[in-house]
Order: C-alpha cells, then structure tokens, then sequence
C-alpha cells in the first residue's frame, strides 16, 4: 500500500466522501516424525493425531501431567515432529508456519532433559551455580518481549504442588545476571555478551555449563546486525567443545586447566577474528587436525594464536546441542539464514511445518484493490467489519510500513471513533509491553509496524489488516501468522493499489497451488526497490487540507 511512502500517507486523507463516523524450496529437508496431519481421517491443521500423546513423544510422566493441568491436551503436529529428535541429542532446525507450538517444541523436551539431569554439586557461589547443574540451556532471542514471552513460557510449566518444574531467567534489558541458579537463561546476544565479557571467569564457567543452545527467530539473528554476536557465541560454544574433546583424548585434567587459564588471559579478539569462518567459501581450508601435542605448545606460550582457534581439529566429540526455530527459513542463496545453516550444521535433523512459506487452510483472505479516493473508506470498512462481529473480545492488527504510516491510520481511525492502540519503535520499550499487555487483556484494535509481527504471541487476533501492502515475502508471511494461530481461524484483509496488481495475483495464484509466497515476491522484485520518500512537508500540508481539525 502506499503508506510505505511517507509523502504518499496524504493520501488516506482524500475521501470519496467523508467516513461515516468520522516448500518446494524446502525439498531438501528431511522432516523428523513422520506425524501426518491426516493419518485416521482428520482434518486438524494443528494438533497431530489422537493416538498421539505427550507421554508417547518419550516425555515423562511429571512434565506430561504439568502439560495436561496447563492446558496442554495433546502435541501439535510440529511439537510431535520436533520432540523425538530433540530427545536424542541431535542438532535440530524447526522451520515451521507461524502459530504451529514451536516455542513449546523445543521447550519441552529441553525441560524433560534438564528436569532428569542430575544436580553434580553442592556450590552455591552465584558466579559458579549456573555450572553447578549437568545442563544450562542458553534461548537467544532478537528481542526483550520475546525473551521474556519465552521466559514466562517455560516458568509455567508446573508441577503438584504448583511450584514451576525449573526456573527461567531473562537476561535482557536492566535485568543484571542471575544471583540464583537458573535452569534455563533467555537472552538477546548484545545482552549476553555483555553479561559474559567483562568477567572471563564467568565467560568461561558460563560457556562450559551451557549444554543447549536455543537460536528462536533463527532467520533474523543469522543475519543483519546480529549475525556477528551470533556466530562469534557459536564459536565460543564450538570451541569449548572442542576443549573438552581434546581433554577426553589426552585423558589429562591439566591438559584442560592450562587451555583454560590461556584462553582467560586470551584477548576477545581471538575470538572475533573467527566470527565469519563457518559462512566463509574457505572454511575448508581453514581448519587443519591438530595433535594435542600441537595444541599444548600453543598453550604454553600464555595465549593462544589466532591461527590456534582454527586449528583445533574438526572432528571432535559433541558436548553441546544446538537447535535453530524460524517461522520463515528461505534457502535461496547462500547468504540466506537457511544456507548458512545447511553450511555450519549440515547433520542437523530439519523439521519442516507442513504450510511453512504457504498458505494455511485456516486463513481466510480478503484482497481490496484501493484507488486514492476510496482507500480510506475500505481500511475503516474493514476494521469495523471484525468489530462489528459479536465477540466477546474481538482483535484486530493493522499494520503499515512506518511509523509515520502508523501515525496516520491510527489518526484517521480515531477520526472515524475507533479507538486503538499504537506499537513501533519510536515509543519506549516500557510503552510497548503495556501495550501488549492491554491489548491482550481487553482487545480492540492494534495498529503497528512489523515490529509486532514476529515473535510476540497475542492470543487471539481474529482479523490482521494490511493498511500498507508488505515490502517483503518474510514480513507478509509474519504479518498474516498473527491470526488463525493454534488451530483457530482468521481473517486477513489486505488493501493494495494498482501498481501491487501483479504482486497479489502472484501471491493468490502460490497459495492456490501450495507454492511457498517468497516466489511471488521474487517475481515482482522491482516491487521492493522503488519505495520513494517525499518532503514530509507534502504530507503535512495535503492532510490539513482535506482534515484541518486533525493534528499530526
């Protein structure tokens, strides 16, 4: 829609009259569980077959019971894929439609381990506890309200006596690090790394303890401007297996304390150099075997080379699990969140989600072609048309492309009498949780940028509207999951103008085939290049003039 331009928002203002209250990508996966959605007859898209159960995904009978009493009657269909492979010990990427129980697919069977896992010590020093259990499990997360959703998430989970199975711990915005042992750390990587590298003793005591490692919203730490943090954490965890490897071959205890002692003199440059080498073209050559000999010269010197890292050999034995949970996980290219996984774990078991990049059958959709004149009257028309549906609490998203854009359909809105609430970055991190929260609580409607639309789970949203048309097929894709989550239905609303024509005709005609969207939108690539910027000045002007007693 053109909301995306900033001097196009005028435009809304211009009435007809005036309002009248004023996977074929995925091909290469291999899909872990063989739960089909169909086995016995049925028609459910979410929950997998009756036969199945926590209990017989391999799950204890604590963690099954404390599933059932929080409302958790039986595994959705990913959950049921993902769970097995979990349990075993293997890398595992979830690649799955948004609102299919992913969250819980790795929390679960996580919880299962570290509930079963033995406490090995009696230390209660804060710096040490975290080590103290036989397994840390680290959640990184791209955002503060999704840390502390997965937080809550996993403190939920209760047993008899109404005492959560384990304790979740943010650390993310002001929170500090944890002065009780935690059984599951969620953190966004600046705020890790943080925590970690001005302490090396902690960095290094951390590191060790950490036996799983969590990377939710895979897709989006993997790239932009948290590829670096993300792939230098790896390394870190990578090397400290690598460690312990080299100490189970050498059998010898100092072996392992004298690595340690260099590497908590080492410089964080050592590491940082190393932060492209599994997404490098040369990392085959990068690496050669090293006996322990070799690497205890190295050693002794007090550092270790930056040649040292590299060299430690590549076939070692596994002391970590890594696991890797996008809604959206593209493999076209080889910078692509998905290649750079099939790169760095290419013995990762790949759970795909059965409409992943497709259309859910729960979804209805709506394509309004809007000229000028009548854009302002069909958005209004379609947010009354869910608020006039008789729910008890009906709740409806629209999203626009900028905050400018947010500012002027929640404007015009309010104009119209419909009170709603405004999400984007330019409000304050406090004033967004609120927010949430309220929005949550009593419904209404939620008018936002993409900044609400991955990640944050709110219960259900019957309509999303899209006030302005995608600009990419990842952001489409995270806007239309906000509804028909978990096994509900819902509605999708999307305004578009002449020039989006054959971009919505491609996407209908991938739907309708079961074809993943991101090809539509790489059919119609101009469509992402040529959103322009204008004086603010036009927009400012043209609205006062259409609507003098409104205030931008």
């Amino acid at each position: 829609m053109i909301l995306c331009r900033s001097s196009s928002v005028l435009h809304f203002y211009r009435l007809s009259s005036p309002p009248k209250v004023l996977s074929k990508l995925f091909r290469g996966f291999a899909t872990a569980g063989a739960v089909a959605v169909d086995n016995k007859g049925s028609n459910d898209t979410f929950f997998s077959d009756d036969s199945v159960s926590w209990k017989s995904l391999g799950l204890s009978d604590r963690l099954a019971l404390a599933l059932e009493n929080s409302g958790f009657g039986r595994p959705s269909i990913v959950q049921a894929a993902s769970i097995g492979p979990i349990l075993s010990g293997k890398d595992v990427v979830i690649a799955a439609e948004t609102g299919s129980g992913k969250t819980h697919s790795y929390l679960v069977p996580l919880i299962d381990k570290l509930c079963g896992a033995p406490d090995s010590s009696d230390n209660t020093n804060s710096e040490r506890a975290l080590t103290s259990r036989d397994g840390l499990s680290l959640v990184l997360c791209p955002n503060v309200l999704l840390c502390e959703q997965v937080a809550r998430m996993a403190n939920g989970l209760s047993g008899d006596d109404g005492e959560p199975l384990l304790r979740a711990a943010a650390i993310c915005g002001r929170q500090g690090w944890p002065v009780d042992k935690p059984d599951i750390i969620v953190s966004t990587p600046a705020a890790l790394l943080n925590n970690i590298d001005p302490k090396k003793n902690r960095r290094l005591d951390f590191i060790r303890g950490v036996k799983y490692v969590v990377f939710d919203e895979a897709d989006m730490l993997l790239c932009g401007s948290f590829q670096n943090q993300v792939i230098r954490l790896i390394h870190m965890l990578r090397f400290d297996e690598k460690q312990l490897s080299q100490m189970n071959i050498s059998g010898s205890k100092k072996h392992m304390e004298e690595i340690d002692d260099s590497l908590s003199h080492s410089d964080i440059g050592d590491e940082e150099d190393l932060q492209n080498e599994y997404i490098s073209e040369r990392e085959e050559n990068s690496e050669d075997d090293v006996d322990d000999k070799d690497l205890m010269e190295e050693t002794k010197s007090g550092s270790i080379e930056k040649k040292g890292w590299r060299r430690v050999r590549k076939t070692y034995e596994r002391s970590k699990q890594y696991i890797f949970v996008a809604a959206t996980l593209p493999l076209n290219g080889k910078k692509t969140a998905g290649a750079v996984l099939k790169h760095m774990f290419p013995d990762a078991i790949w759970v795909s989600g059965n409409y992943l990049h497709c259309h859910n059958p729960r979804l209805k959709e709506k394509w309004i072609e809007v000229m000028v004149d009548t854009q302002v009257d069909a958005l209004i028309k379609a947010v009354n048309e869910r608020l006039d549906c008789g729910a008890d609490v009906s709740r409806t998203m629209v999203f626009a492309n900028t905050v400018e854009a947010v500012e002027a359909v929640a404007k015009i809105l309010e104009g119209a009498g419909i009170e709603c609430y405004r999400y984007h970055k330019d409000l304050s991190l406090e004033e967004r949780a609120d927010t949430l929260v309220t929005f949550s609580e009593r419904g209404g409607v939620f008018v936002c940028t993409d900044a609400a639309a991955r990640g944050v789970d709110i219960p259900n949203v019957s309509h999303v509207i899209q006030a302005d048309f995608a600009t990419s097929a990842v952001d489409f894709l995270h806007r239309v999951g906000r509804t028909a989550r978990a096994g509900q239905y819902g509605l999708v609303t999307s305004l578009y103008t002449e020039s989006k024509r054959d971009l919505v005709d491609a996407i209908r005609q991938a739907w309708k085939l079961g074809q993943p969207v991101e090809t539509a939108f790489s059919r119609k690539r101009s469509f992402r290049n040529k959103l322009k910027t204008r004086a603010f000045e036009c927009l400012t002007h043209d609205a006062f003039m259409y609507f003098p007693e409104l205030k931008l």
